[in-house]
């Protein structure tokens, strides 16, 4: 589970209303979610993510309500993984249950600008500068997450395993 983009890049204390404004929660469709995705402060996010584009966040990213629209959206899309020095407890939980790859990287922050070409595997952790070769590992996430990933969330995996 590699990706490589575009890095996207976000503060801190980033709250699911500014991911998707609360206006759009009773939107399913993916493509009205990505139209909607930071349109109050990034409304050129959804015209701009390329798919397998990277968002690389401060602390606290996703905090607010809990609703699992804010990672969906992410997801619509197009983005690859979100990589934050820390998420809100909620949104990290609801990441993975809809199959969005989020890590969690104090270097990530500090090392990247916006524009920044990086990949990402997530097996290992590795986060890479394409441009700069600046390298260093995130906490890789658990076997058993990334399979909740590979199957594209917790419900598929479910459905999998009978």
């Amino acid at each position: 589970m590699k990706f490589e983009g575009k890095v996207w890049k976000f503060g801190d204390h980033i709250d699911t209303d500014v991911i998707i404004p609360a206006r759009f929660l009773n939107v399913s469709d993916k493509d009205e979610l990505k139209k909607s995705c930071f349109i109050d402060t990034r409304p050129d996010f959804a015209k701009g993510v390329v798919s397998g584009d990277i968002i690389v966040a401060g602390i606290n990213f996703g905090c607010g309500s809990s609703r699992e629209h804010a990672p969906l959206a992410i997801k619509a899309a197009g983005v690859g993984v979100v990589i934050a020095k820390g998420f809100a407890r909620i949104f990290y939980r609801n990441a993975f249950n809809i199959g969005l790859p989020i890590l969690e990287s104090e270097e990530a922050f500090a090392s990247f600008s916006e524009g920044d070409r990086i990949s990402v595997d997530l097996v290992t952790g590795e986060i890479r500068g394409l441009e700069s070769g600046k390298s260093f590992f995130a906490k890789p996430i658990p076997t058993f997450m990334q399979q909740i990933i590979a199957a594209g969330g917790l419900v598929n995996y479910i459905k999998e395993r009978g």
